[in-house]
C-alpha cells in the first residue's frame, strides 16, 4: 500500500470519527439546553428588532390592530368609522402596502452606521401576512397581494452583501383568525393541524431558504410547546438544518416556556432586570411607545438617546443583549427620528464600542459608591481591561469609583480622549478620577468611558 494511499485512509478515518463524535441533541429541553451558544451571539451585544408588515398600512395603535378592531376596542372602531367605507376588511389594506420606497440597500447601510451587529427582522406577525412568498400563506403574502416582492430575500441579500450583520428572523408560531389555529383551539388543542400544515412548515421553509442565524419566535402563549411539536424543530435545528452550528432560538416556544428554556431568554417585553443573570437574556427596546409604525406618534413618544443608551449600558453590563426596536412605514421608509436614533447610537459606539462589543460582565455591574457608573471586562485582552461607563456629564470636577482595588500599576483612560487621565488611590478600595477639561460632544453627553487596567480585582 502506498504512503499516498495510507495517507488519504487516514484522513478519511479522522473525518468519519469527528461526524460519528459530534453530539446530537434529542428533542427534549434538557438536551437542547446543553447546546453552547455559538460565541458570536454574547460578543454581538446589540441587534435590530423590525417591525414591519400589513398593520403599517392602517398604522395605528401598532401590530395588533386587527385584534383589537375586530374585538371591538373604542378607539380602533372609530378610527376605522372615520377613515373606511363600510364592509371593509384587514384584507383590504393588502393594495395599499405598497413598500414603493422600500430600498434595503439603504436600510444595511443605514444598520452598518448604528453598530448594530445583528437583525430580528419580522417576517410574519399574528395577523398571518407572510413578508416572504411563502407556500403555505396563499395569497396572503408579498408576492401574492400587496407589493409583489419578496421583502425578507431583499433584506437578506442587501444585509450580506454591504455589512458583516447577522441575519435574524422573527416568526409568529399563532395567527388571530386563522380557521385551523381556531379549529384546534375550539378543540383544546387536541388537534394541531394548524401547527402541522401552516405554521411549523413556514419556519422550516424560512430555515431552508433565507438561512437565519437567529430564530427570534413568538405567538407561543395560547398552547403549550407541545402543540407547535418545538422541540422536533429545535433538534432539527441544532443538528442538521443549514446553520445547525451558528443559530440560536430564543424562549418563545409554549406558554409552558418563556423565561425558562432556549438559547436565551426574553421572558416579558422590554424585560431588563438590572442584575446580574445565570443564563443569556436579551432585551428589547422599544424607540417609539410601540413596535410598529403608527401615525399617531409625537415626538415625545419618542425614547431620547441618552435613555436608549442608558438602557443599554445598564443591559450589557448585566449580560445581555440589546433589540432596538423600529417600525418602518407601508411605503417601506425608516421614520427619520428613528433613524437618527440610530445614527447617534452608531456615533456612541464608533468611540465606546470597545467597552460594549466582546466583553462580559465584571465582578461588580453597577459600581457600589455611584449608581451612575456601570461595568463591563474586555473577554479576550490580557490582561484584561475594566470598562467604567459613567452615564452622562459629570456634574463635579471629580468621579469617585468605589468597586475598583488599584495597584501600582494601574492606568486609566478615557475613549476617544488623548488627554492624560489624573487619579488618586481610595486606599483599600475605589479611586477618584480628576475630570479632564475636554470639548462637550454630543457622545460625551450621554456617557463617558473609562478604560482601567491592571486591577487587583
Amino acid at each position: 500500500m502506498s504512503l499516498s494511499t495510507i495517507s488519504t485512509l487516514v484522513g478519511t478515518f479522522a473525518f468519519l470519527l469527528v461526524l460519528s463524535s459530534a453530539k446530537r441533541y434529542e428533542p427534549n429541553w434538557e438536551s437542547l439546553d446543553s447546546r453552547p451558544n455559538p460565541k458570536w451571539f454574547d460578543d454581538a451585544k446589540i441587534g435590530i428588532f423590525i417591525t414591519w408588515g400589513m398593520y403599517a398600512v392602517p398604522a395605528y395603535q401598532g401590530p395588533w390592530f386587527q385584534y383589537w378592531w375586530h374585538t371591538g376596542r373604542k378607539n380602533e372602531t372609530e378610527f376605522m368609522k372615520g377613515n373606511y367605507p363600510p364592509g371593509w376588511t384587514y384584507a383590504d389594506f393588502a393594495p395599499d402596502f405598497t413598500t414603493w420606497f422600500y430600498d434595503p440597500d439603504y436600510w444595511a447601510d443605514v444598520f452598518q452606521d448604528s453598530g448594530i451587529k445583528y437583525t430580528v427582522f419580522v417576517t410574519k406577525h399574528h395577523d398571518g401576512y407572510t413578508l416572504w412568498p411563502s407556500n403555505y400563506s396563499w395569497n396572503w403574502n408579498s408576492m401574492d397581494v400587496g407589493p409583489k416582492r419578496d421583502l425578507v430575500g431583499e433584506f437578506v441579500t442587501s444585509i450580506r452583501n454591504r455589512t458583516d450583520i447577522v441575519v435574524g428572523l422573527y416568526h409568529s408560531l399563532f395567527e388571530f383568525y386563522n380557521p385551523l389555529f381556531l379549529q384546534d383551539q375550539k378543540n383544546g388543542y387536541k388537534t394541531h393541524q394548524f401547527a402541522k400544515q401552516k405554521s411549523m412548515p413556514e419556519l422550516y421553509e424560512l430555515v431552508n431558504t433565507y438561512k437565519p442565524e437567529v430564530i427570534w419566535s413568538d405567538g407561543d402563549w395560547m398552547t403549550t410547546d407541545d402543540y407547535w411539536n418545538a422541540t422536533e424543530f429545535i433538534a432539527w435545528l441544532f443538528n442538521d438544518s443549514p446553520v445547525k452550528d451558528t443559530v440560536l432560538v430564543n424562549d418563545r416556544w409554549g406558554n409552558n416556556i418563556k423565561c425558562k428554556h432556549g438559547s436565551y431568554l426574553t421572558c416579558f417585553d422590554q424585560y431588563n432586570p438590572k442584575v446580574l443573570q445565570t443564563k443569556k437574556w436579551e432585551s428589547g427596546i422599544t424607540v417609539d411607545q410601540c413596535w410598529s409604525y403608527r401615525r399617531e406618534a409625537r415626538a415625545i413618544d419618542y425614547l431620547p438617546i441618552d435613555e436608549i443608551m442608558t438602557r443599554l449600558i445598564q443591559i450589557v453590563s448585566c449580560g445581555g443583549n440589546v433589540l432596538v426596536d423600529i417600525g418602518p412605514n407601508k411605503d417601506g421608509m425608516i421614520p427619520p427620528i428613528e433613524e437618527e436614533r440610530l445614527r447617534q447610537m452608531g456615533a456612541w459606539l464608533k468611540v465606546n464600542g470597545d467597552a460594549i462589543y466582546k466583553t462580559k460582565p465584571w465582578m461588580y455591574q453597577n459600581d457600589t459608591e455611584n449608581s451612575n457608573v456601570w461595568y463591563t471586562v474586555s473577554k479576550y485582552q490580557d490582561p484584561p481591561v475594566v470598562y467604567a461607563m459613567h452615564l452622562g456629564w459629570p456634574e463635579k470636577d471629580t468621579i469617585v469609583l468605589g468597586s475598583p482595588i488599584t495597584s501600582s500599576s494601574t492606568q486609566v483612560t478615557l475613549l476617544g480622549e488623548t488627554v492624560p487621565i489624573k487619579w488618586t488611590s481610595g486606599g483599600a478600595t475605589g479611586l477618584t478620577i480628576q475630570v479632564p477639561v475636554i470639548i462637550p460632544t454630543a457622545e460625551k453627553l450621554i456617557a463617558w468611558t473609562f478604560a482601567i487596567t491592571n486591577l487587583k480585582n
